[in-house]
């Protein structure tokens, strides 16, 4: 294993160079100071395996191991020289002579005093690697906020209204160094915009018709939704040219519910239990010009959700993904992951009326290039179901936190959040980290 010497001006310069060379997760070994700066030892942190010594009987897990240091190399025990037998043919009537032992040469190798790394000095560590990472990101945050305070502010607001520093980073990466604060949000704004997906009024679905499931976790508004989506529907070409399919057969009501949206929209409901019967049930509707199927909610966890896309694709049924406008950035973005697919057509935005703010949901959106076809803000059929009002969208998306607020970032913790996700505020500013 390396072991790599830094030599800067500054501490902030070692570790910038430690960080460029061998990664962020960098393990430092040492560091001292030396005329002119200081020296810091770094090793890569995919190498820290190979200090391990080969496992014997007597071995813990817990057990402390040893490492030899050298100018060049950080090197675990030379093992012992592997004994091999020679035989030499003896003359005639001559006694038999002793075998000969020949032993392999080996380099000399110039090794400085062992030194005993426990795993309670390796979890020091990087305990002291955290605490310099996070003291280096308030510098930089203090820094940042003195020679661009404007994309330093639009950051923070950014941050503070859930948007991941992802996203963040990416929107800012152009930002002109001459706007002021609002108009560098309208900006980003923009740029935002530019960056979402939306279905158009002459490409609703409704009219275009077609098979579309739609699925998504549990408690998102499939089944709310899907009779949304047929109401618009029969409005526009008559009860006779909708259907309705459940595959929810689990969940105690669920077909019984979907029937009495059936019955008051005099559209036709059906329950499949598997593959196989939404085969024949799907030959059947050939004729509609949509079918709408709801599906049973199951966490995205599930390895049923594996098993509901194959069957949807094997059937050319096109999915449409229900997501909480409610939800955390990463836990939509596990849905995502999940639910996603060639044939996911897009998502649905669903209870933005209960949404304190619609940034971690338009973020997950944009992230992973989904189409947004329609949002949902109600209980009402049909009427609360719309298509993408993107200046609204935005607006909700970019609203600033009050001051007050116990979600508001302060001080030099924008600059933490952006360390902690491994992203300088550079990178922030200008460039891709």
């Amino acid at each position: 294993m390396n072991v790599r010497k830094f030599i800067a001006a500054t501490a902030r310069d070692a570790l910038r160079k430690v960080k460029e060379m061998l990664g962020p997760d960098a393990i430092i070994l040492s560091n001292r100071a030396i005329p002119g700066g200081v020296e810091i030892m770094a090793v890569a942190a995919g190498e820290m395996d190979t200090i391990l010594p080969p496992p014997v009987v007597e071995s813990r897990l817990d057990d402390d191991y040893t490492v030899h240091l050298s100018a060049e190399r950080l090197a675990a025990p030379t093992p012992a020289p592997v004994q091999r037998r020679v035989e030499v043919a003896p003359p005639p009537l001559s006694p038999r002579p002793a075998p000969q032992i020949e032993r392999p040469s080996r380099p000399a190798m110039n090794h400085e005093p062992a030194e005993v790394i426990t795993a309670d000095m390796m979890e020091e560590i990087r305990s002291l690697r955290r605490i310099v990472e996070q003291h280096l990101a308030g510098a930089a945050w203090g820094e940042s906020a003195r020679s661009e305070p404007v994309k330093t502010e639009v950051l923070r607001q950014m941050l503070d209204a859930g948007f991941s520093p992802s996203l963040a980073r990416e929107l800012l990466n152009a930002l002109p160094g001459d706007l002021s604060v609002a108009k560098a949000i309208a900006w980003v704004k923009q740029a935002a915009d530019r960056a979402l997906v939306t279905l158009p009024a002459e490409a609703d679905i409704v009219d275009r018709g077609g098979i579309y499931a739609l699925v998504g976790p549990t408690g998102v508004g499939k089944t709310t939704t899907t009779a949304k989506l047929a109401a618009r529907c029969v409005l526009r070409h008559g009860a006779g040219k909708v259907a309705l399919i459940t595959t929810d057969g689990y969940r105690i009501g669920a077909y019984e519910q979907l029937r009495i949206y059936g019955r008051i929209l005099g559209v036709s409901v059906y329950l499949v239990k598997d593959a196989q019967e939404l085969k024949q049930t799907l030959v059947d509707l050939q004729h509609k010009h949509m079918v709408l199927i709801d599906t049973m909610g199951m966490s995205q966890r599930d390895s049923m959700v594996g098993e509901q896309v194959a069957m949807f694709g094997a059937n050319n049924v096109k999915r449409l993904l229900l997501l909480a406008a409610t939800g955390r950035g990463d836990t939509l973005d596990d849905v995502v992951r999940a639910y996603g697919g060639p044939d996911l057509a897009g998502c649905i935005l669903s209870k933005i009326d209960e949404a304190a703010g619609l940034a971690a949901s338009l973020d997950t959106v944009i992230r992973n290039k989904l189409t947004l076809h329609y949002v949902s803000n109600g209980q009402r059929v049909p009427e609360d179901l719309h298509l993408p009002n993107r200046t609204y969208l935005l607006h909700r998306a970019f609203k600033d936190v009050p001051e007050a607020s116990p979600h508001r970032l302060d001080g030099v913790e924008p600059g933490l959040v952006m360390s902690a996700t491994g992203m300088t505020l550079k990178a922030a500013g200008g460039r891709r980290g």
